[in-house]
């Protein structure tokens, strides 16, 4: 009864409109009885396909007929059943498609509407962006509702970004609607050192409708071609994907030639080009590693932060040098007074999910001129000042913690840590952006001193603003982690450096230019959730 009030617009002093209405229809042979089918793959199934030439005159904006002004002897249609049918399917077409069921549940006049091709085409396209000519899929038996109930909609939860489980190295895969397909690409940094060149990706796995019963789930792995697989959603944002032929994988060559072959699509080189045995050994490691999970794979959702007008650049996803262990990919993410690289990519001393550096937007650092940057030792006499008033700031704020906790005036009126105690640094990040931009020009010159390496000789030669950091360093297996002093440099809104003072080493950063949809984090409280998950399950 309540669905008749909401179509009919029952009123107190009148009868049931569709009750009414369904004996006009009882007396011309015309059956309205209520549907019970709730799954959206039978939203329209069933019934007699309404002409979808009227409905597509009604979506590509022609003029109504009469009939839609003015119900039977002229007066207004007294329910939506005395509608035309293209102007509800236009009506129906605009609805959310998981809202369809419920209304096929209403009467078979309904259902037969919904059955009407073009409700379903428009929802594939505003809800997934599918703006492919979805006519074509006539040749396989399959309809725009195939595509939306059995494809779209069974496979939703998967679209978005995810970080693979496989051990330190972690990865990228992308899951998107590509025109009648779902793929997962992973997308691998470009090769050592040219940071700024853009991403590769490779596509993992594929869904698509082969015929009209279901979906196929097909592996793309190996040099092959498509073959069985298999995608199992594990729990909320996680799921898992299986190759049921693993044969295609391998080949004729044996494990030589798949070495050789993963060497050049994953380094660009050949196994001639890797003189260096350090190197031998951390490349040789990881195809072992990562070749043991080319059947089998779970991932973990992960979101792009969130961004606000007080950051210092636009939070995302970065490319990043990191010495021998080549390219690996880090998401920049702004919190208060302070920035964390967080790493989606990572390598057997610093995994991914670890916190690789932390930038302190409280305390920025004025840089010498050009000649005095060159001498190493004054730009760590500069950091290790910074590091030493860091650790004292941090001394009185516990002392003062300390001291609110036993004192019932401060219980009473708590004040604020390091109160009035600017000229120690203590201002909020928009603050010490504000006051380096004033002492500082737009941008100054910038040099590396002497005896600092850098993977690529060809970074900016001036930055707009520096902070004090910390990295993160490890041995082998992530061995006695600890954070050490560093520089964080702003080059642009695009390009960042970290420069390692115990390591003596710099981290150029270049942004992924990527457009990702369905990847934004619902809140800030998920996105630090997101965080804290990935970090735990890194350790």
């Amino acid at each position: 009864m309540a669905v008749c009030a909401r179509l009919c617009g029952v009123g107190p002093a009148r009868g049931c409109r569709r009750r009414g209405a369904a004996r006009e229809q009882r007396r011309g042979n015309a059956d309205s009885e209520p549907d019970t089918d709730t799954d959206p793959e039978e939203a329209g199934g069933g019934g007699v396909t309404e002409d979808d030439e009227a409905a597509e005159r009604i979506e590509g904006g022609r003029p109504l007929p009469p009939s839609v002004e003015a119900g039977p002897a002229g007066r207004a249609p007294l329910s939506l059943l005395e509608l035309p049918p293209e102007l509800l399917v236009q009506i129906f077409g605009s609805l959310p498609g998981t809202d369809l069921p419920s209304l096929a549940r209403v009467c078979t006049t309904f259902r037969r509407i919904l059955s009407t091709d073009t409700i379903w085409r428009r929802r594939c396209r505003e809800e997934y962006g599918v703006c492919e000519n979805l006519r074509k899929l006539e040749i396989t038996g399959a309809s725009c509702r195939d595509v939306y109930a059995k494809l779209l909609h069974r496979y939703r939860h998967i679209l978005g970004l995810w970080q693979p489980d496989i051990g330190p190295y972690g990865g990228l895969l992308n899951v998107v609607v590509d025109g009648l397909f779902i793929i997962g690409w992973m997308y691998l940094p470009p090769h050592d050192p040219h940071v700024d060149d853009p991403m590769r990706f490779k596509p993992l796995f594929r869904i698509h409708l082969m015929e009209r019963k279901c979906a196929t789930v097909e592996c793309m792995y190996g040099h092959k071609g498509p073959h069985n697989g298999h995608i199992q959603i594990v729990k909320k944002d996680e799921f898992s994907t299986k190759c049921n032929q693993t044969d295609h994988h391998r080949m004729s060559g044996g494990r030589q030639e798949e070495f050789r072959t993963w060497l050049r699509e994953e380094w660009g080189r050949t196994l001639e080009d890797i003189f260096h045995e350090h190197m031998q050994e951390l490349i040789l490691m990881k195809f072992i590693y990562t070749s043991q999970y080319d059947n089998c794979l779970t991932y973990r959702r992960i979101y792009l932060p969130p961004s606000s007008p007080e950051d210092l650049i636009q939070p995302g996803l970065f490319k990043g040098t990191y010495g021998s262990h080549g390219l690996e990919i880090v998401m920049l993410s702004f919190h208060g007074k302070k920035a964390k690289g967080t790493k989606i990519t990572g390598d057997p001393n610093i995994p991914a999910g670890q916190q690789t550096v932390e930038i302190d937007l409280a305390h920025p650092l004025q840089l010498p001129d050009i000649e005095t940057l060159r001498d190493f030792s004054e730009l760590s006499r500069i950091v290790l000042e910074v590091q030493e008033q860091v650790r004292r700031e941090e001394q009185q704020r516990e002392q003062r913690q300390e001291e609110q906790e036993h004192s019932q005036q401060a219980a009473s009126q708590p004040a604020s840590p390091l109160a009035g105690e600017g000229a120690e640094g203590e201002e909020t990040a928009a603050g010490a952006e504000g006051t380096t931009q004033d002492k500082a020009p737009a941008s100054q010159p910038f040099v590396l001193p002497t005896g600092v390496i850098s993977r690529n000789e060809d970074y900016p030669r001036t930055c707009r603003v520096c902070f004090y950091g910390t990295g993160l360093i490890a041995g082998h297996g992530f061995t006695s982690p600890e954070r050490t002093p560093g520089v964080f440099v702003l080059f642009d809104d695009d390009r960042f450096g970290f420069i390692w003072l115990e390591l003596k080493s710099f981290s150029l950063y270049s942004r992924i230019k990527v457009s990702f949809q369905n990847a934004q984090a619902p809140s800030q409280e998920a996105f630090d959730e997101m965080l804290k998950n990935i970090q735990f399950l890194a350790t």
